[in-house]
């Protein structure tokens, strides 16, 4: 598929059917992630792939929607700031590389004909309990991995002209 096409559609979730996931199509999602770009290329994230059933109750102390653990599978983006690489200034881009990862996610799973959405509002306590990280590990990103059971509603967006600067910050 076109990338302009992908971009386009995909979108977030909400449904999903119980359908497996198929082996080679969960691996095909988690070489793009291993094939993300980070910074100076450290790669300082680790991906949990948690299989939903049995597991419903616990998921739902990690994200209260029940249709985060309607699929098969919950994938996690856990960065790992010790390993990451840092500005001059110190700043750590561990995030940002796990946010880079997780977007391949997104993107090839829809390439694949699944779905995903992507969850920040998780409760990041429950979920060092709940998937027993170790210090200096930090959950930074959930999403459910399955067949979508609904369809895509119209995306909004801003204008290009709201979201661009040329040369300087200019109003």
């Amino acid at each position: 598929m076109d990338f302009k096409e992908l971009i386009k559609r995909r979108y977030s979730v909400r449904a999903y059917k119980t359908d497996a996931v198929p082996a080679e199509l969960l691996d095909q999602v988690l070489d793009a992630a291993r094939l993300a770009p980070t910074a100076a290329n450290r790669q300082p994230f680790r991906l949990l792939v948690v299989t939903t059933q049995g597991k419903e109750a616990e998921l739902k102390r990690v994200y209260r929607a029940d249709w985060f653990s309607q699929p098969p599978i919950v994938i996690g983006v856990c960065a790992v700031p010790g390993e990451a690489w840092s500005r001059s200034d110190g700043h750590n881009y561990a995030e940002v590389d796990a946010a880079i990862v997780m977007d391949h996610i997104t993107l090839a799973a829809a390439d694949l004909g699944l779905g995903t959405c992507w969850i920040g509002a998780f409760d990041p306590s429950a979920a060092r309990e709940v998937f027993c990280l170790p210090d200096g590990v930090e959950p930074v990103a959930f999403t459910p991995l399955g067949y979508p059971a609904d369809i895509a509603a119209g995306k909004k967006r801003k204008a290009i002209e709201d979201l661009v600067k040329y040369d300087k910050w200019k109003e």
